[in-house]
């Protein structure tokens, strides 16, 4: 046993505040139980980063630290991209691995399901999250269309235009109608009041929306809008209720899922009180795949994302970002995470070899390990670990074999799943469809009033006594006078005549006898 190796831990994980027992030191193939690995509730809100290889131990690790936070009243907010955390909900079942793994620890192990609702942006069961195009106002619905300056000053005359009319504008129908009747049949209107748009712009925004539309944005953009303070709930017992997210068939939809993940953190950021440090977090965020959050994004989205983590904190919020390679985060983010745990990285190209560097500077250096070898040895969960203490400092980096989690880790049936829903609060709330009247329905009804109104017609009543009829031009009499004037009248004098003649009888008896003189 290495004293040294020990006190240098035990006074660097030793908390004043609450705390959770991540798991136990390992140094040298050997697990000290003595060595408790603690992380502090405290400097939750303060961001953090599970990554890892693909059946490295990432998601039982999010598994467990959701487990440790329920149990002390602090809700969570997961994305369940793979389908995978559904298991959570319901008792794990104790196998030797278990036993062994927690007595190594130190720790007794209880299985235990944890409060537990299933949320839903597309066709997967669940309570449906839904948000209205006005919720999110002109700036970031610009940006989540990724549009330039010029374009997202159209996007806020519509929103101002809506606003001063009465438009309500709940969903993509609403904002296309409104941006093309602006274009077409309101024109004029317009024009007097706001300025003109160009139809370039137009039709650039109106390619933008049937994008996101292809990724299902139309069922997410709508009403019943989800009020982010139901993810704060608890149930009787005092525990904190897991908020899953079921987008397994969303993968292949990278802007639906950051449009929604910008969404989400912009409304909990404007409607959670300011709250500074608390000594526990009030909401935990864990993205899993976080890497399709930034795939796609602009550098405007990225900003804007930048922005809200740096200052969500004040909140009393944290976000949890779950990925392969830390090298999947952009910098300026990753520099804002303060718990890291780094599951195993298998180095396999050249390119794997340089984020192999890039990931052991990530770490406080080691008098104990050499983090760049370690972190190709680490087995099945097991992880490099280094925390934030109440004092803000990064603890020194720890080896760790992680608990495992008391809930099932594995996956629920769809009997299962139906079971939970049937009962969820949230899916009665927010699962029925609502359509109410709004800026598409209203211009339709505007046009239809325009078509059916008949345009005035001019009557003898309109004139008035005074009104004057315009003579002749001059130009037209000095034609008339003219010798080639004066042949045209005798022309048409000729067939004026003819045709009295014809309707008297008179025009076919002196045609007979005519020979070949005109009348004049």
């Amino acid at each position: 046993m290495d004293e040294k190796f020990l006190n240098s831990l035990n006074s660097g994980y030793q908390f004043k505040g609450q705390s959770f027992v991540l798991g136990a030191a390992m140094y040298k193939g050997e697990t000290y139980a003595e060595a408790k690995i603690k992380v502090p509730l405290k400097t939750l809100n303060r961001h953090g980063l599970i990554s890892g290889a693909t059946g490295s131990g990432k998601t039982k690790t999010l598994q467990g630290i959701a487990e440790a936070l329920s149990e002390r009243g602090i809700p969570t907010l997961m994305m369940d991209i793979k389908g995978d955390l559904s298991g959570i909900a319901v008792a794990g079942t104790e196998n030797e691995k278990i036993k062994q793994r927690q007595l190594s620890i130190g720790e007794s192990w209880q299985a235990h399901g944890y409060p537990t609702e299933f949320l839903s942006l597309s066709d997967e069961p669940g309570a449906r999250l839904r948000a209205t195009v006005t919720e999110f106002g002109p700036i970031l619905f610009s940006k989540i269309l990724e549009l330039n300056d010029t374009q997202a000053g159209v996007v806020s005359l519509v929103f101002k235009y809506a606003d001063d009319q009465g438009l309500p504008i709940l969903d993509l129908k609403d904002f296309k109608k409104t941006l093309q009747f602006l274009t077409n049949e309101g024109k004029v209107e317009i024009e007097k009041e706001y300025g003109r748009i160009s139809t370039a712009s137009t039709s650039t925004i109106i390619r933008k929306i049937i994008e996101i539309e292809q990724q299902g944005a139309e069922r997410f953009f709508g009403e019943k809008s989800f009020e982010v303070s139901d993810l704060l709930r608890v149930n009787e017992e005092g525990k904190g209720y897991m908020n899953i997210i079921r987008l397994s068939d969303i993968q292949n939809r990278p802007k639906l899922f950051s449009t929604f993940m910008l969404s989400l953190l912009a409304e909990i950021y404007a409607t959670f009180p300011e709250e500074g440090d608390l000594d526990t977090p009030k909401l935990i965020l864990f993205i899993d795949e976080a890497h399709l959050i930034f795939k796609e994004a602009s550098k405007a989205l990225l900003d804007q994302i930048e922005s809200i983590i740096k200052l969500i904190r004040s909140k009393g919020i944290g976000i949890f970002f779950i990925t392969q390679t830390p090298v999947d985060i952009p910098a300026a983010i990753l520099g804002q995470l303060g718990l890291k745990i780094q599951h195993t990285f298998r180095a396999y190209t050249a390119n794997d070899r340089k984020d192999l560097k890039l990931i052991a500077q990530n770490y406080p250096l080691s008098d104990y390990y050499d983090i760049e070898q370690l972190l190709t040895e680490l087995g099945i969960g097991e992880a490099l670990v280094s925390v934030l203490n109440e004092k803000g400092s990064p603890t020194p980096i720890v080896h760790t074999l992680l608990r495992a989690p008391q809930s099932r880790m594995d996956i629920l049936n769809s009997d299962e799943i139906n079971t939970i829903i049937s009962k969820s609060a949230l899916v009665k709330k927010y699962n029925q469809e609502v359509d109410r009247e709004s800026a598409f329905e209203m211009l339709n009804a505007k046009l239809q009033k325009l078509d059916s109104t008949p345009a005035p017609e001019a009557t003898p009543s309109s004139l008035s006594s005074n009104t004057v009829i315009p003579a002749v031009p001059s130009i037209i009499s000095d034609a008339l006078g003219s010798p080639v004037g004066k042949q045209v009248l005798r022309s048409v004098a000729r067939e004026v005549t003819r045709g009295l003649l014809g309707a008297l009888g008179l025009g076919a008896s002196r045609s007979r006898n005519r020979k070949s003189n005109s009348w004049f």
